[in-house]
């Protein structure tokens, strides 16, 4: 293997010295150029200059033994910025659902009004105290059929007065106010009759809330005439300012009047 190598660079330097002659005599320079006496011997590894007559065959490269360049790492595009996330607005704390009433000194809370009396249509009725809310309920349908049925026009929100209460329950008076009383007549029913609302001074305080929580108002309303030392009768009214249904249902509105001596 190695002679053949050898030779194969032999012949390949003759043939560049051939064609170096050739392009010499062909430009006809009127004396041979004398050799570089410091040029260097012809690389094995460079091609052979051109012959006018002979092509010299193409040289074959060889791969220089030297290290590979390193591939280049792929650029890795840089992440896009993450815009900052857009600051989420604190909600604003839910507002306390309205207390039961806390009887105050201003407003309506335990404020002292003059009640007017008022002709009304009226039903005497007593309920356990689980279901007394029901009962009221009720008893204030059974009063505005009859009111309709006598083509009377009822006034303002309906109220319930409490005559009476013991362990067992109350004895209420269902009452819807109506803008006149009718000519003549002291009873609608059996079971509804006209009378008047109640008058006299009182003290108004509020529940906001479902009827089944309405024990704790009264609690409140207890201590604050206990504490002003209000001397009151034992006869409270109810006045209901919106329709609700179940003594559950915590939309309920009711003002309460403590009647005073």
């Amino acid at each position: 293997m190695v002679r053949s190598l050898t030779r194969a660079r032999a012949a390949w330097v003759a043939c560049a010295l051939v064609a170096f002659a050739a392009a010499a005599q062909a430009q006809q320079a009127p004396a041979p150029t004398p050799p570089t006496a410091a040029a260097p011997a012809a690389s094995p590894f460079a091609a052979p200059a051109p012959s006018a007559a002979t092509p010299a065959p193409a040289a074959t490269a060889i791969p220089a033994a030297a290290s590979p360049a390193p591939t280049p790492s792929p650029s890795v595009p840089a992440p896009a910025a993450t815009p900052a996330p857009a600051a989420t607005p604190v909600p604003a704390a839910p507002r306390a659902p309205t207390p039961n009433a806390i009887p105050g000194d201003s407003g309506s809370m335990g404020e002292t009004i003059d009640l007017t009396a008022h002709p009304a249509a009226y039903f005497d009725g007593k309920a356990g105290r689980d279901e007394v809310y029901s009962a009221i309920i009720g008893a204030i349908g059974a009063v505005r059929a009859e009111i309709d049925k006598a083509g009377l026009k009822p006034t303002g929100p309906p109220i319930a007065i409490f005559l009476e209460a013991d362990d067992s329950g109350f004895k209420f008076r269902a009452a819807v106010p109506l803008a006149a009383a009718p000519d003549g007549k002291t009873q609608l029913s059996d079971a509804v009759k006209i009378g008047q609302t109640p008058v006299g001074k009182a003290m108004r305080f509020e529940h906001r809330g479902a009827y089944d929580d309405i024990d704790g108002t009264y609690e409140a309303i207890t201590a604050y005439l206990d504490e002003k030392g209000v001397d009151a009768q034992d006869i409270f009214v109810e006045e209901y300012l919106n329709d609700v249904k179940s003594p559950e249902d915590p939309n309920l509105q009711v003002d309460i009047y403590v009647l005073l001596k």
